[in-house]
């Protein structure tokens, strides 16, 4: 095996994933990369967007300095021959050694400021054909997904410790809404929770009262609270996703509004005992479409997206009626059934045919779903 990084991965004091671990898991993915570009017939794939980078560097490696850009500020190229490289400019070049690269197996490639020569250089390098995950003249367009699928034992011990302290950030949030609150507010305190912890809000949907009902995607507009707040959010670090949505409501829970988080639960416990390796992205739907007619609420996945894998992106597809993406093992994914102002998401794992859910609240109200003789539990209102 070769020597990838020269540290181990330390969380809030405590190793996460130790070098050797961390060793391995850069190897297969430099390996498997490798024997892809050979099958593609690529001299080598220049990587520039943020969830590759992350994936290929297991999370050591964050380039971000524009938020919301799809790219950050340097790429890689990793060549046929097994050479890797990354490229940036000559003011970055020292922040990157220190804080980015410095622990990698990486040669830099540097250029000013003022005269990218990315694409050029990596042509140069990679002596022949070369794929790209942004468009380019001259690149050939790759996509990396089927790669980063499947998650590795580091990858996924990251994915609990993020999943967890998401978790955790969202529920001391909610314990802070009280009425008069807006929008505004709900999204700024939770914010605040993640970006002590070193973790990147990516989705911010908080919404109050009616606006609940009325949208799906209810993004903050700043009105007050009276009565039902709600969290949705996502958060990344180390190029992982975690999604995940709470309520809160001030006065007894209406008897309608708790049978339609009943229902959404039992969408929901439909949708993790139908996620199965093999199982298609149509399947999965007709699923969702299933469970909602039993629950007497027919025609309601016609309203919005029911969720899908998660992982590098905070959705890596959805289940559509003709979708043909697969259910690989060890695969993160995020259902969110919702049903006229109820709604249930989480962040799971599947694994060897078993779900583990990544952010349990257990604090909280839970709801049990029956389905085929197994339990799934989902979140339900905290009711003050």
């Amino acid at each position: 095996m070769s020597k990838r990084i020269n540290k181990s991965l330390v969380a809030n004091g405590a190793t996460l994933v130790t070098e050797a671990a961390w060793n391995a898991e850069l190897d297969a993915k430099h390996e498997n990369l490798v024997e892809w570009l050979r099958a593609q017939g690529l001299a080598g794939v220049l990587i520039q967007r943020n969830e590759n980078v992350a994936w290929l560097t297991g999370g050591a490696v964050e380039l971000r300095v524009l938020t919301p850009g799809e790219t950050g500020v340097a790429s890689l190229l990793v060549t046929a021959a097994g050479k890797r490289y990354y490229f940036t400019t000559e003011n970055e070049a020292p922040r990157l050694h220190d804080e980015e690269f410095g622990g990698l197996d990486f040669e830099p490639v540097l250029f000013p400021w003022y005269a990218d020569d990315t694409a050029a250089a990596a042509a140069k390098l990679a002596g022949g054909p070369l794929g790209s995950d942004m468009p380019g003249a001259g690149l050939t367009p790759v996509n990396l997904y089927p790669l980063r699928a499947a998650l590795s034992e580091a990858e996924i011990e990251r994915y609990r410790w993020l999943g967890a302290e998401t978790a955790a950030a969202t529920v001391e949030a909610l314990h802070e809404v009280e009425p008069g609150l807006s929008e505004y507010d709900l999204e700024a305190i939770t914010a605040a929770g993640l970006l002590r912890r070193g973790i990147l809000p990516s989705v911010a949907l908080y919404a109050v009262d009616d606006r609940i009902f009325k949208y799906k995607h209810a993004v903050p507009r700043g009105k007050r609270l009276k009565q039902y707040a709600m969290l949705n959010l996502c958060s990344r670090k180390w190029g992982l996703a975690i999604s995940i949505t709470r309520f809160i409501h001030f006065g007894p829970l209406p008897a309608e509004l708790g049978a339609r988080f009943e229902a959404a639960a039992q969408v929901n416990a439909a949708l993790m005992n139908a996620t199965r390796v093999g199982a298609t992205s149509a399947e999965l739907f007709r699923v969702a479409q299933a469970a909602y007619a039993a629950q007497g609420f027919p025609g309601e996945e016609q309203f919005h997206h029911q969720g899908g894998p998660t992982g590098y992106g905070e959705r890596e597809w959805i289940a559509t009626p003709a979708g043909t993406e697969t259910v690989v093992n060890d695969q993160a994914f995020a259902w969110n059934p919702s049903i006229r102002g109820g709604k249930t998401e989480d962040t799971v794992l599947l694994r060897d045919g078993v779900i583990e859910n990544l952010t349990p609240t257990p604090e909280l109200p839970l709801l049990a779903a029956n389905v085929e003789g197994s339990t799934y539990a989902a979140a339900g209102v905290l009711v003050v």
